[in-house]
């Protein structure tokens, strides 16, 4: 399958100019839970080179150069956002969009292609596609483009009948009533709102949550569960979290304890 051109040098220089003011992005976005975004693109290169730009950006990104290895990702992991390629190697990116529909409605599908002609883009919405980047592209768009994507997916501030959670603030009210819960158990209480539709293991949460799962025993998400618990369900009569045996957690609010 031929490959699409590569990306112009306007792009590395544009990337190299930005890269020089991303110590405030850092500081920005430390304080909530980093968003994961997978990118399928098969030219090396500029796939290494959106990874480690949206990273300064303060997300999670995993890399995939191939349509097997994105559905092996998909299948997995939770992802915010996938942002894939076109034409790939072993298939078209545009057939991974329901494969992650199906797993994940409120995933967005960001699709990069150098396709120009309105059929392309036409077909690739159609299916189910939440925005469409020609090649080549401003790095600074690419990126002002997810963050307008995600928050149109509502993935910043949650709100679930009367209770609120605030990412970015770090910040649970309910009934108007402030709720103290911080650290690693806001953060697994967030994932899982964000992923409400499914049933997240262990591992996921630690793969999402945590910078080095690896170095971390499963019981530290069953720590974080009962804080919860604790602090927050019991005293208010409410069940946010349900686990469900053999395959992890799942959201469970609204629901009386």
């Amino acid at each position: 399958m031929a490959r699409e051109p590569s990306l112009n040098i306007n792009f590395f220089l544009k990337y190299l100019e930005i890269s020089l003011n991303l110590c405030y992005n850092r500081v920005k976005f430390h304080k909530r839970e980093k968003m994961r975004i997978l990118i399928v693109e098969d030219e090396v290169t500029l796939n290494k080179t959106i990874a480690e730009g949206l990273q300064e950006f303060g997300y999670q990104t995993d890399s995939s150069e191939n349509f097997k290895d994105a559905e092996y990702y998909i299948g997995i992991r939770n992802y915010d956002l996938v942002l894939t390629d076109w034409m790939l190697p072993d298939g078209d990116g545009v057939d991974l969009i329901s494969i992650i529909k199906h797993k994940s409605p409120r995933t967005a599908v960001v699709v990069l292609s150098a396709k120009d002609d309105k059929d392309s883009e036409v077909k690739a919405f159609r299916i189910g596609a939440d925005d469409y980047i020609k090649k080549p592209f401003d790095f600074d768009v690419l990126v002002a483009r997810i963050e307008a994507r995600l928050r149109f997916g509502g993935t910043n501030v949650i709100k679930i009948d009367d209770l609120i959670i605030d990412p970015d603030e770090e910040k649970i009210t309910y009934l108007g009533q402030d709720i103290e819960l911080k650290g690693k158990p806001f953060e697994v209480l967030t994932h899982l709102a964000r992923h409400s539709d499914q049933i997240v293991s262990k591992e996921q949460l630690l793969d999402a949550i945590w910078e080095e799962p690896e170095l971390v025993t499963p019981n530290v998400i069953e720590v974080a569960i009962n804080q919860i618990r604790q602090k927050m369900d019991k005293p208010l009569n409410i069940s946010t979290i349900e686990t469900v045996r053999r395959r992890g957690y799942r959201f469970c609010f609204p629901k009386k304890a």
